[in-house]
């Protein structure tokens, strides 16, 4: 059974019994309604995902395979930060009328840094690192720049990514501020899985780990009976990711670069609303 499915139903019954609420505090997120967007949340979830055993995506209901590429492409790849970019429409309530999000994301990964060897912006940085210095201890990216902060339309969320190696593997952390667990928890892990074994391919080195920092990790309040469900539900065996062998650089993979075979799932009948 998929070992991603059990660490998502351990970190939501952990919420559900050991979480604090919030509904005695003012709260920025809104329903569509306008009604406040309360949570109960944990402090401090790690969660580790060995890429080597298996693809940690849910089985105990659909995550959008290619559309969470997709949005990993727009921001690591193509470094946008215009919806016009994206073939999704997860971006388009925090876009303006022209379909930026403002100093956000992309837009940090592209900014170029001057370093003694050149100048990079921080993804290329990244890869030239992990050929030329594997040993360094520096290998990372952070888009949480504080002096753009008040010309980003939403705070990052996922905000850095380090890189180590060991041998011939590539192990990552992904640090992220706020994790909403129902609609973006197995997004993201999906997400930055499928970076570790872009930079890694990129790199002629194996993916290893990925490790996977929320520093709060919560369900809406709305939320609550649909994970109720879910977590109840047996999780199935996990499916095999497959790479397009021909791909090794970095700029060349599209989302029809991955497959996943066998992918199986539990349908999920409920709409999961969204607080903005």
């Amino acid at each position: 059974m998929s070992k991603a499915d059990l660490i998502f139903i351990q970190n939501c019954k952990d919420i559900l019994e050991n979480g604090v609420w919030d509904t005695d505090r003012e709260v920025r997120p809104r329903w569509e309604d306008g009604t406040p967007a309360h949570t109960v949340k944990k402090f401090g979830i790690v969660n580790r995902y060995d890429l080597r055993e298996e693809f940690p995506i849910l089985t105990l209901r659909r995550t959008a395979f290619k559309s969470c590429i997709d949005e990993l492409l727009w921001i690591w790849q193509k470094k946008s930060n215009n919806i016009h970019d994206l073939h999704s429409h997860i971006w388009d309530s925090w876009a303006d009328e022209d379909g930026s999000i403002g100093k956000a994301y992309g837009y940090q990964l592209g900014v170029k840094h001057k370093y003694k060897e050149g100048m990079f912006d921080q993804v290329d940085r990244v890869l030239y690192d992990l050929k030329h210095n594997p040993a360094s201890r520096r290998i990372l990216t952070n888009i949480f720049n504080f002096q753009d902060l008040h010309e980003m339309n939403l705070y990052p969320c996922a905000y850095s990514m380090t890189f180590n190696v060991s041998g011939d593997t590539l192990n990552g952390i992904l640090n992220q501020r706020s994790q909403d667990m129902l609609t973006a928890n197995n997004w993201n892990v999906v997400q930055y899985s499928i970076l570790l074994h872009m930079m890694a391919r990129a790199s002629g080195l194996k993916a290893g780990e990925l490790v996977h920092v929320i520093a709060d990790a919560h369900i809406y309040d709305r939320h609550v009976p649909i994970v109720e469900e879910i977590v109840e539900r047996a999780p199935m065996s996990a499916p095999t990711l497959s790479i397009d062998e021909n791909v090794t650089n970095f700029y060349d993979f599209t989302t029809e670069s991955f497959k996943l075979e066998n992918y199986e799932f539990h349908p999920l009948d409920k709409k999961i609303p969204v607080a903005i």
